[in-house]
Formats: structure tokens, sequence, C-alpha cells
């Protein structure tokens, strides 16, 4: 290699190794724009849903407060009628009835609206001077007043009483029921529930066979119920009343009228009858 060029690339080192080499930095601002900026949350926008989130959960509170206090009303309607199936009728305060279904828990202000609203104001409870107990349809202290009960429907013609009462109303209504006997008739009704009837024996005698014939072909099937009692009625006979569940009639759908109406138009320019020409044949043959 030519010496000269040694030479000077030795200078060129030289020189480069003196000069001394500063690096550039980028500046502050710089550096900070580069950054991630954090997105602004709006305000209104946060406020709004929290106000929602905060009315969502009031609903939901007041639904599961008012699911709260009818199912302490329940819980204390069911305990009352037990106890009084049992044989336990004597009244107890609200104080005695919390203590008894253990709803100690609850509030004040659902306290009070037990004493004066949903107590008060609930048919199978009644209420004696502050004190409360159950009320059944028919409130029979034992067997022989369940017997007068059904001797009585009997002679006024009310028909029987359901079983679902009669166990509601009388204390160990399975016990007496059993005891009574051949004093009752049972009678099911189409949808499984038992009617108590009175057994009246006095009315129990042998029928000629020429009456049962003579009353077995009087035909009645073509003859409305409503008809047979007004009859009854007019002959100064009282008709049992039906207790049995109500039959519901069926509503008629109106009829489709067959076959589409034509529509009417109106006819204008009726003054011109004799003037006007028909062209739907085409041109008319001049005259």
């Amino acid at each position: 290699m030519d010496p000269a060029l040694l030479r000077e690339r030795e200078l060129f080192q030289k020189r480069a190794l003196s000069t001394p080499a500063v690096e550039k930095r980028p500046a502050a601002s710089e550096s900070g724009s580069h950054k991630k900026k954090k997105p602004k949350v709006d305000k209104e926008s946060s406020s709004g849903s929290k106000n929602s989130s905060e009315s969502a959960n009031g609903s939901i509170n007041s639904k599961a407060s008012a699911g709260y206090k009818f199912g302490c009303l329940a819980k204390i309607v069911n305990y009352m009628k037990t106890r009084h199936q049992n044989g336990d009728t004597h009244f107890l305060t609200l104080d005695e009835i919390l203590d008894e279904t253990k709803l100690l828990d609850i509030s004040l202000k659902q306290k009070q609206w037990l004493m004066t609203e949903a107590l008060v104001n609930n048919p199978k409870i009644e209420v004696r001077d502050g004190t409360y107990g159950f009320k059944p349809k028919y409130n029979l202290k034992d067997k022989k007043a369940l017997l007068r009960l059904l001797d009585k429907h009997d002679q006024l013609g009310l028909g029987g009483v359901l079983l679902d009462d009669v166990e509601e109303g009388l204390p160990n209504s399975a016990k007496a029921i059993k005891a009574l006997g051949d004093q009752i008739v049972f009678v099911t009704r189409p949808d499984k529930k038992k009617i108590l009837f009175y057994n009246d024996k006095h009315c129990q005698f042998v029928v000629d066979e020429e009456f049962q014939k003579l009353w077995r072909s009087v035909p009645v099937d073509s003859i409305d119920e409503e008809k047979i009692e007004e009859y009854l009625k007019k002959q100064g006979i009282s008709s049992m009343q039906e207790t049995g569940p109500k039959k519901v009639m069926p509503v008629q759908k109106r009829k489709k009228q067959s076959g589409q109406r034509k529509r009417q138009f109106k006819t204008h320019n009726n003054h011109l009858a004799g003037v006007l020409e028909d062209y739907t044949d085409g041109v008319p043959a001049k005259k």
C-alpha cells in the first residue's frame, strides 16, 4: 500500500479521536408528546351511568323489600292457621307471633305495616284488643258444631260444605270426622275436591217401584236448568244451590264473511250523461 495513503489514514484517525462527539437528545416537549395520552372521561356520561345504576339498584332493593314483607305476612298467616287446626285458638300479640315465627329481625317500619295494614286487612286474621287470631270460614269448636252446620245447610237447601273449609275451621278435624261416622256423607267433585253432606236418616225410606218408574220417565234433558229452578220457585220449592265449580261458557268467535264485498265507486258528472261519449271500444264512426 502507498505510504502516503497510510499517513493520511493515520492523520484522519487522530483527528477523529481528538474531536469529541456529542449526542443530540430530543427536547422534553417532544418526548412528552410521544407518551400515550390518557383518554379523558366524560363527566356527564359517568354521572349518568352512575345515576342509572343507582336507580336500578334502588328498584331492585324496593322489590326485594316488598317481597320480604309479603313473605313475612304469608308465614304469619300459615302459622296462625296451623296452630288453630292444632287446637291453639287463643289470641296472640304481634310480639308473641314474631317470636314464635322467628321473625325478630324485621324493621320497625315493617312491624308497623303488619300492625296497621297487613294483619288488620287480612280476611284470615281476626283482631281483638291488639291481639290476633286465625279467622276461618266456619269457626267450629267440635264435632257437634260440624254436625249442626251440615244439618243447617241441608235444611236450607245450601248443599254441602267443602272439606277444606272444615279442616281449616275445626281443630283436629280428621278425628272429629271419623267419630261422626255414617252421620255424614262424602261426595267428590270433578275437580277432586271433597264435599261433606248431612246424612238425614229420616229420609231413608223405601220408594215403590211404580213411583220410581214414573220419576225416571219424565224427560228433563231438553229443559234448561234455569227453567227448572224457576218452575220450582213458582211451586214454592227451594232448589239446592250448586257448590261445584262454575262452568265458563266458551266465547263464540265471529264467522268470517264468505266472499269479498264489491267495492262501490262514486259516479261523477251525472249531469253530462247525454253529452259524453264512450271510447272504450275505439273511436266511434262519424255520423
